[in-house]
């Protein structure tokens, strides 16, 4: 049988084994593995479990690599003489479910309706990432060989901020040594138009704790004599984002690249309109930096967000005080080029220059990355370009994505490696907030695409 027969008997068993696929990802979102909750530590780890069982049951070479945190995933097929080494990077922990009462369904109780799989995780990342493991798996189920080495590192602590991996990725180096990393964790360009994105921007995320009294203080007897923390926070916050969407901490825009008017041009040829991107995340008007586009603003310009605040009283009723304290919750998402370092710094001195008299305040940096660019001149994209279109029946467009992945840029340094980020999601997928979702037919198209990707990857070396 030649590889082009074999092939197409592979796709006929991805169709029909289309059901069971889907069953093993309800399977795996039903365990709870936040990362973030000191109380999921055992949750997490039955969520690596079922990846790595999943791995040994299809006849990887498997094995469980420990850290200080929770634990990876790493599985390789057999080596092929000529052929690149593909990496597929994914994460098996998710976010916190909260507010659990907006959830129409449970959180962990995968439920499909209207085509869409409901459950934290169902997109980001579980969904994408088992794409590319059932085809892997389906294909040597099927009885051949794979055309090319695939391995996989799928890891607990993404939304952490990948520390562990982060530290430990020289020591893994040899191990992980590949050709391209692919990693399906971001999204499509809109509903029917699928996209590989080759620019991410990178993240700096801090606590600001403003203290003013030892104590709550009675606002009645206190009030217009002592500064009330929670406003002196307020001020602090709206001194760094001007009315125009402009970020105003000295210095923050110095590293930033101007945009080419051709990258500008092919943007603006996309379908999406601002009205139709509005009503799909349900506001009546856009807001953002003036002077750039809706997708310029969102892929490729640096930002300031406030992602929580708490201050004072927040049971039912009024109680009428001055809080002994304020604090929020901040992150910036950085463009190729800055520095989340340089910025901690200028962050800090900017606070310094707008602290109100009377409190002080503390700023703890959480974890920072910086944004990254992949070429798009490479045989993998190529590759990917002919793979999508076959599985999606649309052609996808090139573009930049607004959020971050900390660890690739990581990947391109360490491993000197191409990247490949395809996103089988959608914008109102909900990642990261209540009914997050996945498309199921999406989700099918996904793992046909993937298997596609390892066939077209392959006839490129040839």
């Amino acid at each position: 049988m030649s590889n082009d027969e074999a092939f197409h008997d592979l796709l006929a068993l991805l169709q029909s084994n289309s059901q069971q696929s889907l069953d093993d990802l309800v399977e795996w979102l039903r365990i709870p593995s936040v990362s973030s909750d000191s109380g999921k530590i055992a949750e997490v780890r039955r969520a690596g479990d079922w990846v790595y069982e999943k791995f040994s049951a299809a006849g990887l070479q498997t094995r469980i690599i420990e850290t200080e945190g929770h634990p990876f995933v790493f599985a390789e097929t057999p080596a092929v003489d000529g052929q690149p080494i593909v990496l597929v990077y994914g994460h098996y922990d998710v976010q916190p479910a909260e507010p659990l009462e907006d959830w129409i369904s449970g959180p962990f109780d995968p439920t499909v309706r209207d085509g869409n799989l409901y459950a934290r995780g169902a997109t980001d990342d579980k969904g994408q990432a088992l794409t590319h493991i059932q085809s892997v798996c389906q294909w040597l189920a099927a009885g051949n060989p794979l055309p090319l080495q695939i391995k996989f590192l799928i890891e607990g602590e993404e939304e952490v901020g990948s520390g562990n991996l982060e530290r430990l990725l020289p020591e893994l180096a040899d191990e992980l040594a590949c050709d391209c990393v692919v990693i399906s964790d971001s999204g499509q360009y809109a509903n029917g138009q699928p996209a590989i994105t080759y620019g991410l921007r990178g993240i700096a995320t801090y606590e600001l704790h403003v203290q003013g009294p030892s104590q709550d203080l009675h606002s009645g007897s206190f009030g217009g004599a002592v500064m009330n923390p929670a406003i002196a926070l307020c001020k602090m916050i709206d001194s760094i984002v001007n009315g125009d969407g402009v970020i105003q901490i000295p210095g923050y825009y110095d590293a930033v690249q101007p945009l080419s008017d051709s990258e500008r041009q092919q943007w603006r040829q996309l379908p999406q309109t601002d009205e139709a991107f509005a009503a799909g995340v349900g506001v009546n008007e856009l807001f953002g930096e003036k002077g750039y586009s809706t997708d310029e603003r969102r892929w490729a310009r640096p930002t300031f967000d406030v992602n929580g605040l708490t201050s004072g009283h927040q049971g039912e009723g009024v109680k009428t005080i001055i809080p002994a304290e304020a604090s929020a919750k901040l992150s910036f998402r950085l463009v190729p080029d800055q520095d989340p370092v340089k910025l901690t710094e200028q962050l800090e001195q900017h606070l310094r220059n707008h602290t109100p008299p009377g409190v002080t305040w503390n700023l703890k940096s959480d974890h920072g990355a910086p944004g990254m660019l992949a070429a798009t001149d490479t045989p993998f994209v190529d590759a990917a370009n002919v793979a999508i279109e076959a599985a999606f029946g649309t052609k996808p467009v090139m573009i930049r994505e607004g959020g971050s992945i900390p660890i690739v840029t990581r990947f391109q340094e360490v491993l000197g490696c191409d990247c490949l980020l395809l996103g089988w999601g959608l914008s109102d997928d909900n990642a990261h907030s209540p009914n997050e979702k996945f498309c199921v037919a999406d989700f099918h198209r996904g793992i046909e695409a993937s298997a596609r990707l390892w066939h077209e990857i392959a006839k490129r070396a040839q």
